[in-house]
């Protein structure tokens, strides 16, 4: 005679709990199945705790039906009833707040360099000449990281192509994001895209000193910060809490860029911050059709600073369409061979030959 579901349940009904009622009349055995000579169910216990206390059952009922005839295999799953525990809640990380008193200047463990790269007003391409060196650093086989100061306009993640907030595994620890070969911070990454920054100073202190110093950068080279335009409390703050190795300025060769550019380095001059020599962007626009070159900007204005400041212009960088097209689509220009990409492995060689990369 084929064995039932009936003859499986009369079986259970010979395990009792501690009250003395059986399994069954507890209503505590589900989705029962017999398949030929295999038997399989699950005891659903009334609790996650009381559960935990029911192997021994669990094992008597699965000996029980084994022993009956004509059964070969017997599969007793224990669960409990009840919704599932819900998972922990990822660690709470704020950005900004108040800055932490420090003993003086400190810099990131296992970070060689740190370069400030700044402007004296927006608009001149800081962050895209940040953007493509870190690049074309890494391809030249340096440790980087790129970290966007620039609270209040971020535009690192676009121009990385990266949109995801960093873990944090603890609540204080950042862990970075990386892409083409960079590690990258970006206040960008743990704010809404759209939604304004609205701080006072004390805010972007602390902000900036959670990035650099809550950040596990890892072991770097060079830790490149774009700072944002002008001469506010993110400057002062990098300049005084960090040991910075120097800064990069850059600027365009119009006049009223470099009347800006010269606030930004008597800034750095003030705060005994090495100026290690300026970037001259939009030197010029070169017609793809003939090849013919425009000094919309003027021509010569940043070198002839970089002369009377005695220190390296470091290079020159034309206006190209490719690279603007490339920042936008989350693709340096750098990454690739062309032109552009030339320009910036120049200037990143320079640095390197000149020890401050």
């Amino acid at each position: 005679m084929a064995l039932t579901k009936d003859d499986v349940i009369a079986a259970l009904e010979r395990i009792n709990l501690p009250d003395g009622r059986s399994l069954i009349a507890h209503d505590l055995v589900r989705a029962l199945t017999v398949e030929g000579s295999v038997v399989r169910f699950v005891i659903e216990a009334p609790s996650a705790e009381v559960a935990k206390a029911m192997g021994p059952l669990r094992d008597a009922a699965e000996k029980i039906v084994k022993d009956l005839p004509d059964v070969t295999q017997a599969t007793v799953a224990l669960t409990a009833h009840g919704p599932a525990a819900k998972p922990a809640a990822p660690p709470s990380l704020k950005i900004g707040g108040h800055p932490k008193p420090q003993d003086g200047p400190t810099k990131p463990s296992g970070v060689q360099r740190i370069i400030a790269i700044g402007s004296g007003k927006g608009g001149v391409g800081k962050s895209t000449v940040s953007t493509n060196l870190a690049v074309a650093l890494a391809k030249q086989g340096r440790k980087v990281g790129l970290l966007d100061a620039d609270i209040y306009g971020p535009s690192i993640p676009r121009m990385m192509g990266v949109n995801k907030r960093p873990a944090s595994p603890d609540g204080k620890t950042i862990i970075p994001l990386k892409a083409h070969g960079v590690t990258l911070m970006s206040i960008g990454f743990m704010m809404e895209e759209g939604k304004a920054t609205i701080w006072r100073g004390p805010m972007l202190m602390g902000a900036l000193q959670q990035m650099l110093g809550q950040v596990e950068w890892g072991e770097l080279d060079v830790l490149l910060v774009d700072l944002p335009p002008g001469t506010g409390d993110v400057q002062l703050t990098l300049c005084t809490k960090s040991e910075l190795t120097g800064a990069i300025v850059v600027s365009t060769p119009q006049d009223v860029a470099l009347i800006d550019a010269r606030k930004a380095l008597d800034m750095f001059a003030k705060l005994k911050t090495p100026v290690l020599g300026l970037i001259e962007n939009m030197s010029m626009f070169v017609c793809p059709d003939c090849g013919a070159e425009h000094e919309i900007f003027g021509q010569g204005g940043v070198a002839a600073e970089a002369q009377s400041m005695g220190v390296p212009l470091l290079g020159t960088l034309p206006i190209d369409l490719e690279t603007r097209l490339a920042g936008d689509n989350g693709t340096p220009v750098a990454i690739g061979d062309g032109p552009m990409a030339q320009s910036y492995a120049r200037l990143a060689e320079g640095l390197i030959k000149g020890g401050m990369a």
